[in-house]
């Protein structure tokens, strides 16, 4: 931080939740989009999805709900409102379409939850609120796709309705190191506590 940026946050936005006592897992749209090179929404963050796949793996030995989203809109786009008007690529994500496969690796189990959305959070217009209350979870561990966007709209949300959002800091990513960066230091002055992935997997052990 520059020292402008210090004496504006020091004291005012450092405050922390802590880890919760019965958190979930969330992978927030891991697809083939975000890593195919010939696709408009490639976004150069296979060391993500690596990332997030270790801890998902840490999230089963837990044995705690996991839970993955995608994009999923009618061929006519009349779904996706506003959002699909403002970006294009987002048609790649009409149902059926390959870029909203998962990618190898990160196939679902039949015990694990998928959620499919039309914007940006992975709380608007889902069951995903309820799910986390009906089970008991109090908290949501984050990783995804991207830091700027959907990760960010569903960490805001998360707080919103109640539970404690932790930000995995290595298996959240970005087209750019800068908004990535930017959001990152945002959600954690205001929103919720961005965690490095070591620290999350020592939590994930002791559960």
């Amino acid at each position: 931080m520059t020292d402008e940026v210090e004496s504006d946050y020091v004291g005012i936005f450092d405050g922390d939740l802590g880890f919760g006592k019965k958190p979930a897992l969330i992978l927030i749209d891991f697809v083939e989009a975000y890593f195919d090179k010939d696709c408009a929404l490639y976004a150069g963050v296979e060391h993500i999805l690596t990332n997030a796949i270790a801890l998902r793996d840490a999230a089963r030995d837990a044995g705690i709900l996991i839970i993955y989203t995608n994009v999923a809109y009618a061929p006519s786009l009349i779904d996706g409102g506003r959002f699909t008007q403002k970006v294009a690529p987002l048609a790649n994500f009409v149902a059926g379409h390959p870029m909203g496969a998962w990618p190898e690796g990160l196939e679902p189990e039949e015990n694990e939850l998928v959620i499919s959305k039309q914007y940006p959070s992975a709380f608007f217009g889902t069951s995903l609120a309820s799910t986390l209350t009906a089970n008991g979870n109090d908290s949501l561990i984050m990783t995804g796709l991207t830091t700027s966007g959907c990760v960010r709209a569903t960490c805001v949300d998360c707080c919103s309705h109640g539970f404690i959002p932790i930000v995995a800091e290595q298996s959240v990513g970005d087209r750019h190191e800068d908004p990535h960066r930017a959001n990152l230091f945002d959600m954690q002055a205001k929103y919720a506590d961005v965690v490095p992935d070591k620290d999350i997997m020592k939590y994930l052990a002791t559960l």
